[in-house]
């Protein structure tokens, strides 16, 4: 299977529930979207609802960081790029850019880590071969595309020395 870079199936329009008192969309909001481009991520590595019935095998989000670029308000059209940036055997590393569909800027990123989770036990389990083998590929045609400026940050407080 050829993997398409960007990876980039997931739009969504900002509904007016979804705008809080500020008036642009609640922080909530910018999850769900990237939470429906995840399903579709997951779909199409074969590992969407379709393989967790079938195999009792799914996996479930344990990190995630999010930066917030720009504001986006009740109509607009939103475009997510998802990346697959690594996995080691039971743990999948990803990750998605929101944009403004109609004038193309950032709105939002977020990488995640998810494991691989046996449903009967509850703990985390190896990927089956083949789905180990469409992560490769999917790693593999991402490492292609330019280095993301989103990736391996964290929290924290610059101190200035004196």
């Amino acid at each position: 299977m050829e993997f398409p870079t960007p990876f980039a199936v997931h739009a969504e329009t900002v509904r007016p529930e979804w705008i809080d008192y500020n008036g642009h969309m609640n922080v909530a909001y910018y999850v769900l979207v990237f939470d429906h481009a995840t399903d579709a991520l997951f779909e199409a590595l074969g590992l969407g609802p379709t393989y967790r019935h079938a195999n009792d095998l799914t996996l479930f989000a344990v990190e995630s960081h999010i930066l917030y670029t720009r504001e986006v308000a009740q109509g607009d059209l939103l475009r997510v790029e998802s990346r697959v940036l690594g996995g080691d055997g039971k743990r999948l590393h990803f990750g998605h850019e929101m944009f403004h569909a109609a004038e193309g800027w950032r709105a939002a990123t977020i990488e995640l880590m998810a494991v691989h989770v046996d449903l009967a036990t509850r703990r985390t389990s190896a990927f089956p071969p083949e789905r180990q083998q469409a992560i490769e590929r999917a790693v593999a045609a991402h490492a292609a595309l330019p280095a993301a400026d989103w990736v391996g940050r964290h929290v924290s407080l610059t101190r200035h020395k004196r």
